[in-house]
């Protein structure tokens, strides 16, 4: 065996040996005509490749390349860091791509090989896009005008063939229909499908042709292929009626199949056609010619004798270019039938082509030489090696080798490609270049080759770069330094020697507070540093040689700058102020003040105290959290003012001081003081002579509240039935409201509701008004005698319900004689659903023992005792009426004192478990708005509680007390308008209340006393009235 025959048998041996870790395939499907950046694949994520290291975890770089021949201009691109595949602007055409090819349509493909970089995670991808047809052409007939001769004896329903038209494209985009436009119902068209799918139209003829009528028909023939958009063309078909013409001619074979090798001479004979015609004379006269299917390109290649029939080779014939050949001939005697042959020619191959070797770098030649450093590994991939044969069979096999020793070898990675790489370590001492040649050898008889020349020349590298000492250097330094302040000396060393061992330093990013000597490394600060504006500096230097290229490495510099005390605390207010409402309780939180230090550790300890405030408030040092030391009273003290002292920790102290300003939010819980009138039981006299409009009396009354809770409103709720006067809301002032008459002559009781618009809930005050219509005043003590005994009606009724009954004795005596007569029948139904309901009575009697003190059982002995108590008076006899007493020493001396009201019950009420109610432990109640009103029950069917009101003396009211305030069993529902107006914006669903001048109405405060937690106040706002009036 000669050295020859081994590189053979070696490249065999390694062809049969592929790396599948190294070699991999793809395979893509894509349409034509796609426009440029179309994406067509991501090879990473097809592949599964990872870009991160599995050993170290860190991200591969990794390197995606196009393997392609310089100049050449690819179909696709390879984003070389994604790896994703895009179409270029090259158009890719699939006809032009698979010229002459009638393969299916997805076996029309191109190839190409991506390798991935760098070489320690070398991939070679083999890629196969399939181009897959869009039907981007029409189908087309041979020619524009096709003619067809039949003869006129022809029989009806005789097909006659037309020259089949042709479309570039495949499957469905091919040619799918024909159709015959304008036959005149002469004749129709068909089509008949060969077994290689080819689509044949053929005319037939549906009516008698007779020549003499009529010798020419023109129509039209139309073929569409099936793609969307569909795609169409016509051609005029032009039909000439001939002479009778009985036979036509018949070959011998109808399909033919013929082998030639592909260097047969020109004028070698390929095949002898034979056909016959029955007729003699000129009728049985054939020639032969050429179909409209057979391209000019075959027709150059093989000529055909028109009288014998005998096809021969008339140019050289290359298997490469075409392997087969279908012609199509037709022999005619004239007439318009003719006959058809299929002769298919099979080209057969010879070794007449050598091998084909294909040369791609993967590192980029420079002037046809490779240049390679002495560093790069073993197995450095060179060139992409692709070799192939246009011969078939045992001429296509290629082998490929290098012809001699060197440290390279070819690593077979597909049948027909290899990888060239080194196969060991390169040294630049021992050679500097290598030339050798590549060589594919085909198995051919005899066998050809092929030879690449390839040149690599080695380069000196730069191998040590530059080491520090120390990779990171840590330095301290106070702030407040001198420019140009030595830090450190930064050195580095390089193991290489000459040029490549000479180092400059540079510093990175960050370091613009600093300088550092190129040559000696010596780092100096080049600003004043200021620890609160940086506390630490961190960057890097540089140590680069003067190698090509140059080596360099890093070390980071980490300088901290130490802390001085040259920052004073700093609140974050100049001056605080705090909104706190009054009546907060003691030791509640009112605010909370901050100070901060810019400095750190010790020198950034902030400690707080208050330098001028009389222990109403008490700071935390340490928090900043600020509470009361006293309970807030705005109407005492509005707001409190004082001075906070920050200080630090630091050994020579810095301090700083701010303002501080508690500002009390005043709280709804002063009822309005009356100033007038000054009694309960004063009187104006009204002359029948005053005119509607006049100002009759006066109420005014004040609030030592602020703001909305110190607004009043005047309403009248009570004694004005006739609607004889009217009160302003903000004044008080009481006019008439139209001229009185001798009706209304007599003693007229107002009950005057004084409210305020506090929020969420208002708080009021009622006082009694008494009006004297007549001409004079003469007799004071019987008007103050009537108003004393009008006591003794419920605040919620007028006193003129009883037509007088104070003006005329004998008049009150008929009246009470009417109402006995009226109870005794009342009594007489009552006793009777006592009977009835006794035992409903005896359970309720024992609840009630349950309930407190407050609540007393009925007994005989008290209703005895009552009713003695109410013939004293002279009061009705019937216990179910209500009665008002009033308790005074003199008249003169009631005028300047306020009235408590209070309620009892008669005991007949009692009985029925209504029990007594203790205005003065009474809590404050709200109603709901839907709470029944109670009055009208009263009225028309249930005995009423009576009012009590006695002259007392003022009773100090504490904040948020209220007097009078009425249980919810037993209570007149009402109260005004207005107030429930103001009182349906409160948060509070259920301090709303009705009025009605029917009803009665609901107090929640005191019934006029004279009260003032403020004198100063009080007196200020009595004094600016006194003057008022006077002027």
């Amino acid at each position: 065996m000669d050295l020859r025959d081994f590189y053979l048998l070696a490249a065999l041996i390694a062809c049969l040996r592929l790396d599948s870790a190294i070699a991999q395939e793809l395979i893509y499907t894509i349409r034509e005509e796609l426009p440029e950046n179309v994406p067509i694949g991501n090879i990473p994520k097809d592949l599964n490749i990872s870009h991160i290291n599995a050993a170290t975890g860190t991200s591969n770089s990794l390197v995606y390349r196009l393997v392609s021949k310089a100049g050449d201009s690819p179909l696709v691109k390879v984003s070389s860091t994604t790896g994703e595949i895009f179409t270029t602007s090259t158009r890719i055409d699939r006809e032009k791509i698979c010229a002459g090819s009638t393969a299916d349509e997805n076996e029309c493909f191109f190839e190409l090989e991506v390798v991935i970089l760098p070489n320690d995670f070398f991939r070679l991808i083999k890629i196969k896009i399939i181009v897959t047809d869009t039907n981007d052409n029409a189908p087309m007939f041979p020619s524009t005008v096709i003619n067809i001769s039949i003869p006129e004896n022809t029989l009806i329903n005789s097909r006659f063939p037309i020259p089949s038209a042709v479309d570039p494209d495949t499957g469905f985009n091919g040619v799918q229909h024909y159709g015959l436009l304008n036959g005149q119902s002469v004749f129709g068209l068909d089509i008949v499908e060969t077994p290689e799918g080819e689509k044949w139209p053929q005319l037939i003829v549906q009516q008698v042709l007779d020549r003499e009528q009529k010798d020419t028909y023109v129509m039209k023939i139309k073929v569409e292929d099936g793609g969307n958009p569909q795609k169409s063309s016509t051609a005029i078909l032009q039909v000439t009626v001939s002479d009778v013409n009985d036979n036509k001619p018949v070959f011998k074979e109808s399909q033919i199949e013929v082998h030639i090798p592909e260097n047969a001479p020109i004028g070698t004979s390929v095949v002898q056609l034979h056909a016959t015609d029955a007729d003699i004379g000129s009728n049985a006269e054939i020639k032969y010619i050429y179909g409209a299917q057979v391209t000019s390109a075959t027709k150059r290649l093989f000529a055909l004798n028109n009288t014998t029939g005998l096809i021969t080779v008339q140019r050289p014939l290359d298997r490469e270019d075409t392997a087969v050949h279908k012609l199509t001939v037709l022999a005619t005697d004239g007439s318009s039938t003719p006959a058809r042959a299929t002769v298919t020619i099979n080209v057969t191959d010879v070794n007449d082509n050598p091998p084909n070797i294909d040369l791609r770098y993967i590192i980029s030649p420079i002037n046809g030489t490779v240049y390679l450093s002495e560093k790069d590994p073993t197995n450095t991939k060179i060139a992409l090696i692709t070799v192939s044969d246009k011969d078939t069979d045992v001429n296509s096999k290629v082998i490929c080798f290098i012809e001699r020793e060197v440290p390279f070898h070819l690593k077979a990675v597909y049948d027909n490609q290899y990888l060239l790489e080194t196969s060991s370590l390169l040294d630049y001492e021992g050679t500097k270049e290598y030339s050798f040649k590549i060589v594919a050898a085909d198995t051919g008889k005899p066998s050809l080759n092929q030879t690449a020349l390839v040149r690599v020349e080695l380069e000196d590298e730069n191998d040590n770069p530059p080491i520090f000492t120390q990779p990171v250097i840590e330095l301290s330094v106070s702030e407040n330094n001198r420019r140009g302040l030595y830090l450190t000396t930064i050195s580095a060393t390089d193991e290489d020697s000459g040029k490549n061992a000479d180092i400059v330093y540079q510093l990175g990013p960050n370091a613009s507070f600093f300088d550092l000597d190129r040559k000696t490394g010596v780092l100096t600060a080049s600003r004043v540093f200021d620890r609160e504006e940086q506390e630490r500096f961190i960057f890097t230097v540089t140590a680069r040689d003067n190698g090509t290229p140059p080596l360099q490495s890093q070390a980071a510099v980490i300088v901290t700058v130490l802390d001085e005390n040259d920052n004073s605390p700093k609140f974050t207010h100049n001056h605080f102020q705090f909104f706190v409402s009054e009546n907060l309780p003691k030791y509640s939180t009112v605010g909370v003040i901050t100070a901060t230090d810019s400095d750190a550790g010790e020198n950034k300890a902030v400690t707080l105290s208050i330098l001028n405030d009389n222990e109403n408030f008490v700071l935390d040092p340490y928090s900043g959290l600020i509470k009361s030391n006293v309970s807030f009273d705005r109407e005492q003290q509005s707001s409190y003012t004082f001075d906070v002292k920050a200080v630090d920790g630091g050994q020579t102290s810095r301090s700083s001081t701010a303002k501080v300003t508690i500002n009390i939010m005043d709280a709804n819980d002063n009822s309005p003081v009356v100033i007038y009138p000054p009694s309960n039981t004063s009187f104006k006299l009204v002359p029948l002579s005053a005119i509607p409009g006049s100002v009759v009396a006066e109420v005014f009354a004040v609030d030592i509240d602020t703001g909305m809770n110190a607004e009043l409103k005047y309403t009248i709720v009570s004694g004005n039935n006739k609607g004889l006067f009217r009160i302003d809301p903000v004044t008080g002032n009481i006019t008439l409201e139209e001229k009185p008459s001798t009706t209304d002559i007599g003693l007229h009781r107002l009950v005057v509701n004084i409210s305020d618009l506090g929020y969420p809930k208002p708080l009021h005050t009622l006082v009694l008004v008494f009006l004297y219509v007549n001409e004079t005043a003469g007799n004071a003590s019987y008007i103050y005698d009537l108003i004393r005994r009008t006591m003794e009606t419920p605040l919620d009724r007028n006193i003129g319900d009883s037509s007088q009954p104070y003006q005329n004795e004998d008049y009150l005596t008929i009246m009470i004689a009417i109402v006995a007569g009226a109870m005794v029948v009342i009594v007489v139904i009552f006793v009777t659903v006592l009977v009835r309901c006794r035992h409903a009575s005896r359970f309720k009697a024992a609840q009630r023992s349950k309930q407190g003190a407050e609540w007393m059982s009925p007994n005989q002995e008290s209703k005895q005792n009552k009713k003695k108590k109410r013939k004293k008076r002279k009061s009705p006899k019937s216990s179910l009426l209500n009665f008002v007493t009033i308790e005074e020493s003199k008249p003169d001396d009631t005028v300047h004192e306020p009235i408590n009201g209070t309620i009892s019950l008669p005991a007949e009420l009692e009985e029925q478990g209504m029990g007594r109610f203790d205005w003065g432990t009474a809590p404050p109640t709200t109603f709901k708005p839907n709470s029944p009103d109670l009055a009208k029950h009263y009225k028309s069917a249930s005995p009423q509680s009576a009012f009590h009101l006695k002259a007392d003396t003022p009773v100090s009211v504490k904040k948020h007390h209220v007097i009078q305030e009425l249980p919810l069993d037993n209570t007149f529902v009402g109260g005004c308008d207005t107030l429930s107006k103001r009182s349906s914006t409160s948060s509070d669903h259920f301090s709303a209340s009705e009025c009605s001048s029917q009803g009665g109405f609901k107090t929640k405060g005191p019934l006029h006393t004279r009260q003032d937690n403020n004198p100063n106040h009080t007196a200020h706002v009595i004094k600016n009235y006194l003057q008022h009036n006077e002027l």
